[in-house]
C-alpha cells in the first residue's frame, strides 16, 4: 500500500492514479487529489481555507460531503476514517434502496461517491482543537496543521462504552472485543460472550451463532434490539440468555478464559467459561471538540435545531454526535443531508452581510 500525499489515505498502488514529479512517483486515490498536487506543486501555496470544514467520516460527514460538493461548496473533510462505526455493521437492513446491505458495502458505495463521483478536498487525520476566530474557525489537526473555515458541520459520531470492570483492559485483544466482525474466527468451535441487549449485540449474536459452540447472551436489562431481531436470535439452539445480570470480572492467565456475572440486586456470583467476550453495551458521542461552544445535553450529545444548527452560531452538527431521535445509518445520512443545505445557506447569507 501507497499513501496518498494529498489526503493521506491509504492506496493501491496497482489500482491508485499516478504521476511523476522530480523523479518520484506519486500514488492518488482520485482524479481530484492528483489535480490538487499538481496545482500546488505550481503555485507552492496549499489550500488552507474553505468556507465549511466536515469533520468526521460516518454516514451523515459523508453524506454531507457529497451534498456540499454538489452544492458546488468550497468544502474541506477531515475524517480519522471512512464509515465511522457503520463499519462494523454486517447486516443494515431496510436502508434506501436495499432490502440488506453490508456496512463496508454501503460505506465503499459512499467513499467511491465521495473520490469519484462527487470529489471534494479531504484528509485522513483527527482533529485535535476547534477555536473561535475571527469570521469563521480555526480547526488543527494532530499533525499540527491549521485550517480555516467559515462554517463547520461536526460529524464525530459516537465511540464504544466500555464496562469499566476488572480484567478488561488486561485482555483486550485477548479475548476481549468490541463488536469486530474480523474476530469471529478466533471463536471457532469455542464458548462465547456477548454483552448488551440491544441492536449491535444481536447482530454479532447473529454472525456468533454458526461459529462458536456456545453463547452466552448477558445484559443488565430487558433486551433493547429490535424486535425482529430478537425473534431470529431466539431460535438459536446454542444461546444462552442472562438478563438482568452484570459482568463482574474477566479471569485468565495470558489470554481469557471465563467471566464472573452477578443477578443485579443479589450476592451470588457465578462464572461462565468462555475464550472470548464481545462487549457491546452503547456508544457515548465524541462531542470534546465543540464541548466549551455548542451546547450539550445530559448525555454529552449536541444539541441541534431543526435545520442541524446548534446554539454557537457557524457550528452545524449531525448524526450520532448529536441529540437528534433514531442512532440510525438512515437518519444520520438525512441529517448529513439537511446539514449541508443549511451550511451552504449560512454562507450565502454571510455574503449578504
Amino acid at each position: 500500500m501507497e499513501k496518498d500525499p494529498i489526503c493521506n489515505m491509504d492506496v493501491d498502488e496497482n489500482e491508485a492514479l499516478t504521476t511523476e514529479s522530480d523523479g518520484k512517483v506519486y500514488y492518488f486515490c482520485s482524479e481530484g487529489c492528483r489535480d490538487k498536487f499538481l496545482k500546488e506543486k505550481t503555485c507552492k501555496l496549499p489550500c488552507t481555507s474553505y468556507d465549511l470544514i466536515i469533520v468526521g467520516g460516518g454516514p451523515g460527514g459523508l453524506t454531507a460531503a457529497v451534498y456540499a460538493a454538489t452544492l458546488k461548496m468550497d468544502a474541506f473533510l477531515i475524517t480519522r476514517d471512512l464509515g465511522g462505526q457503520a463499519i462494523d455493521s454486517t447486516k443494515i437492513e431496510n436502508y434506501m434502496g436495499y432490502d440488506f446491505i453490508t456496512g463496508p458495502e454501503l460505506i465503499g458505495k459512499f467513499q467511491y461517491q465521495l473520490i469519484h463521483s462527487r470529489y471534494i478536498d479531504h484528509l485522513m487525520s483527527d482533529v485535535e482543537k476547534i477555536e473561535p476566530v475571527k469570521d469563521g474557525f480555526s480547526v488543527t489537526t494532530s499533525e499540527l496543521k491549521r485550517y480555516f473555515a467559515k462554517t463547520l458541520i461536526i460529524a464525530t459520531g459516537m465511540s464504544r462504552r466500555r464496562l469499566k470492570v476488572p480484567g478488561e483492559e488486561e485482555f483486550q485483544r485477548k479475548g476481549v472485543f468490541y463488536g469486530n466482525i474480523q474476530d469471529l474466527p478466533f471463536m471457532q468451535g469455542e464458548d462465547a460472550a456477548v454483552i448488551g441487549g440491544g441492536n449491535s449485540a444481536l447482530q454479532i449474536v447473529e454472525n456468533l451463532h454458526t461459529v462458536a459452540e456456545n453463547i452466552y447472551l448477558v445484559s443488565d436489562s430487558e433486551l433493547k434490539a429490535d424486535p425482529v431481531i430478537v425473534e431470529r436470535v431466539n431460535r438459536f439452539k446454542n444461546l444462552k440468555r442472562y438478563e438482568g445480570y452484570k459482568v463482574t470480572q474477566f479471569t485468565g492467565e495470558n489470554t481469557l478464559s471465563g467471566i464472573s456475572i452477578r443477578k443485579k440486586a443479589k450476592e451470588e456470583i457465578f462464572d461462565l467459561p468462555v475464550k472470548g467476550v464481545f462487549i457491546a453495551i452503547g456508544l457515548q458521542p465524541n462531542s470534546s471538540l465543540v464541548s466549551q461552544l455548542s451546547d450539550l445535553n445530559e448525555k454529552g450529545e449536541i444539541v441541534i435545531n431543526p435545520d442541524c444548527s446548534t446554539s454557537f452560531q457557524g457550528i452545524f452538527a449531525v448524526g450520532d454526535v448529536t441529540n437528534a431521535f433514531g442512532k440510525r445509518i438512515i437518519i444520520a445520512s438525512g441529517e448529513g443531508a439537511k446539514a449541508a443545505l443549511a451550511a451552504r445557506q449560512y454562507i450565502l447569507n454571510l455574503g449578504k452581510k
